[in-house]
């Protein structure tokens, strides 16, 4: 009897230490502007899922995400209603679509991914229908969706009769979104008609780590741009459809005995996908790894662009197929592509229309993994860890009130959770900080939703001695590495001295530094104090309201900093109200986006994002050694009403775009934020750009080929020394000039028309 006690309770010690961490810590999330008692965590089973595979667990688990009336049907969008929907292991059984409202994150258990598994007669749009048709138009404006994941799942559709259309994921979204660590299970037979993830709209975003299992197609989708990464499909008629992009960036793709690898032929007359790359790839029992419409005569002119590099063949007889046959060979045997395109190419001088082998770019041994790829790592999740390992920021004496001030309590948390060698735990919360908040070395910091760290006071708000509010590593060039992941850094009322992220850290380039979902969110919701009610836009009026100059830039990488990871950050300066309930525009000053000045580089920026700023959205100035896959940049709206010479006065010792002298001679919209800008740099290698521009004093009728794209004059500028500064897929809206050198025009709009943007498939410096 007590041998049988002892074994017992044994074993609970084991469940207990084996279990997902998330599941059994204890959750303190506090959002401050929802109804009182509202839960920021719920977990299904407590709402009475049992996740057993038999019983029908749909109203169970809507019945978590509905709880506390979070932003669902008719809602356009709120910051106010946070929420992370867990799942623990099992098998839930659905007969009808799972529909997360906005702001929320659907979790599973990530040592133990659970299964959503539909009935036969499942009806709905989706196993997950992340944003529903409750009439004929989406619930939630794709292009304004943000701040969301979904990760750790296994959908299985295979109950659902082959010949019925079934969608596994419907997910119209953009920036600050993220699917994770999903796999898809769909019938294999002939006549299936699954598809695993469907998008027809949006301005993303993100995805990682996901595998498709037959269906008829993997992932049908159209949307502005996309970074994806670590996509496997086996077995599916089709893996990827594109209904229509302006650009795409795939890493990582592996595509096993597929019909069609990428399908981009879409379009009835034009061709509908505007361009994709696709690097460090592989397609194995293939037949054709891409199929095409693009032709010499095609329109439009440079629709239909694709850049290859680095792509493994392993039985795939046609590399790309297009209406005039095979535009490329592939092997039944093994083959590489090193590198091949069709479009518009600027090598360095152009355009020239193009359909062939192009020099692929150097790369730099110091951004390689061991296999010759690209480095990348997914977000971690700390599966390992129990829940004793991690620290509550809120336990430690943080409110996460957005009025109470939080510096001390998240600073002690910081230091106690590296000096135990533990992971801090933000609670979902508004922290509010009066001065700088330093993240050592050893430090791992996770998210709950999106909490926010947001500075206040005077100590941030003089533009002529800028403060961080986030320091990471207390000098520049301080060795050592940190893990920060799932949250957000804001400021409140004027900050016109606040450097959001200031980062200091030399990591190794063997083992960096990491940064996963964690975004800057500058103004535009409840708490921030620059709404609609303070900063609304003032089309026509240049006058600049001091408290609506909200931060002096986004994020700083010091000389000496080196070895940081960045997937899927967004460095926003809010354009709109997002707790407003018609998403009216405002208008907000903040000075520059990232800038990354480290002498010895070595940074990877996949999936990121850069918007508002006004100055620029990206300068890189005196480095080297920095992959960027499909960044994504947009002017601020109010330019030139007033231009980007104010608020902020050129800083030299920042190297500042100085317009009032750069502009000489420049016809129309000169001074504008760049969209792009490197200077005196090397080994700078562009895996996709979307470099928006898209009003003029909140006016969109410049951002059009009828109107001479005459939103600004130039956006993406390369000065001074550049070697090896090449871009792939680089897609321009609103700008004459898409590129400069040295104050000269490189590549201009009309000669590169594409569906939407101007498109140069691939820029070489020289």
């Amino acid at each position: 009897m007590r041998f049988g006690t002892l074994l017992l309770a044994v074993a609970g010690l084991a469940s207990a230490v084996d279990a997902y961490w998330m599941g059994d810590i204890a959750h303190r999330g506090y959002a401050p502007f929802a109804p009182s008692g509202y839960p920021v965590f719920r977990n299904v089973k407590d709402y009475g899922a049992k996740g057993d595979g038999v019983t029908d667990d749909t109203n169970a688990i809507n019945a978590a995400i509905t709880a506390g009336n979070p932003c669902n049907q008719g809602c356009t969008s709120s910051t106010t209603t946070p929420a992370v929907v867990y799942f623990p292991a099992g098998t839930y059984l659905i007969s009808g679509s799972i529909k997360p409202a906005y702001f929320t994150q659907l979790i599973g258990d990530a040592s133990s991914p659970p299964t959503l598994k539909a009935t036969a007669n499942f009806a709905g749009f989706g196993l997950i229908d992340a944003n529903p048709y409750y009439t004929q138009n989406l619930n939630w404006k794709a292009v304004n969706v943000f701040f969301r994941q979904i990760r750790n799942f296994v959908i299985d559709t295979r109950n659902i009769p082959p010949a019925t259309a079934a969608t596994g994921i419907h997910w119209p979204t953009s920036q600050a979104t993220s699917l994770q660590n999903i796999v898809f299970n769909m019938p294999t037979v002939s006549n299936v008609v699954h598809v695993g993830l469907f998008m027809e709209e949006g301005s993303g975003g993100f995805v990682t780590d996901l595998t498709f299992n037959g269906g008829a197609t993997g992932a049908s989708m159209g949307n502005q741009q996309f970074t994806m990464r670590n996509l496997k499909f086996n077995n599916c008629k089709t893996a990827i459809y594109h209904l229509w992009d302006w650009g795409w960036t795939y890493s990582g793709l592996s595509i096993n005995n597929c019909g069609i690898g990428i399908d981009i032929t879409a379009g009835s007359g034009k061709i509908e996908t505007g361009s994709i790359t696709v690097f460090d790839s592989s397609f194995t029992n293939t037949p054709v790894a891409i199929s095409t419409r693009w032709t010499t005569t095609s329109t439009p002119d440079t629709a239909g662009t694709l850049v290859l590099e680095n792509i493994a063949l392993t039985n795939v007889p046609i590399a790309v197929k297009g209406p005039q046959g095979t535009y490329l060979s592939g092997s039944t045997g093994s083959t590489t592509i090193t590198a091949w395109g069709n479009g518009h190419k600027y090598t360095p001088s152009g355009p020239v229309e193009f359909a062939g082998a192009v020099t692929p770019n150097p790369r730099p041994a110091s951004l390689l993994a061991s296999n010759g790829r690209y480095y990348t790592r997914s977000k971690p999740q700390y599966e390992t860890l129990s829940a004793s390992q991690f620290i509550s920021v809120r336990a430690s004496g943080a409110k996460g009130d957005a009025a109470t001030d939080d510096t001390a309590a998240v600073q002690n948390a910081i230091n106690t959770a590296v000096a135990q060698g533990k992971v801090l735990y933000l609670d979902y919360g508004l922290y509010r900080v009066t001065s700088t908040i330093l993240i050592p070395p050893g430090a791992k910091i996770v998210g709950e939703s999106y909490a926010t760290i947001l500075s206040a006071d005077s100590f941030f708000n003089d533009m002529n001695n800028p403060k961080p509010v986030l320091q990471v590593g207390s000098y520049s060039g301080q060795a050592g590495t940190v893990e920060l992941s799932d949250f957000i850094v804001s400021t409140q009322n004027a900050q016109a001295g606040a450097v959001l992220i200031e980062w200091n850290l030399a990591s190794p380039a063997s083992s960096p530094s990491g940064m996963w979902d964690v975004h800057t969110r500058i103004g535009g919701f409840v708490g921030s104090q620059q709404q609609v009610g303070q900063c609304l836009k003032t089309p026509g009026n240049p006058t600049v309201r001091q408290g609506c100059i909200v931060a002096f830039m986004a994020m700083h990488v010091t000389k000496g900093a080196s070895g940081l990871y960045m997937e899927n950050v967004w460095l926003w300066t809010a354009d709109h109200d997002i707790d407003d309930a018609a998403n009216t525009q405002i208008t907000l000053y903040s000075g520059r986006g990232l800038y990354i000045e480290s002498t010895t580089g070595t940074f990877w920026l996949y999936g990121t994002g850069s918007e508002h700023h006004v100055l620029y959205q990206y300068q890189l100035s005196s480095t080297q050694n920095i992959f960027m896959g499909m960044i994504q940049t947009e002017t601020p709206y109010f330019q030139p009403t007033p231009n980007a010479l104010v608020p902020f006065p050129a800083v030299s010792s920042l190297n500042d775009p100085n317009f009032s002298s750069s502009c000489a001679g420049v016809s129309g919209n000169c001074a504008a934020a760049w969209g792009l800008r490197v200077l005196n740099s090397k080994n700078i290698l562009v895996y996709g750009a979307g470099l928006y521009s898209f009003f003029s004093d909140y006016s969109t009728t410049c951002s059009t080929f009828a109107a001479g794209q005459t939103c600004q004059s130039r956006i993406a500028s390369i000065e001074g020394s550049a070697s090896n500064v090449n871009i792939y897929g680089l897609n321009t809206i609103g700008a004459q000039s898409m590129l400069t050198r040295n104050g000269v025009s490189v590549a201009w709009y009309a000669d590169n028309v594409n569906n939407f943007p101007s498109t140069v498939g691939v820029y070489k410096s020289g």
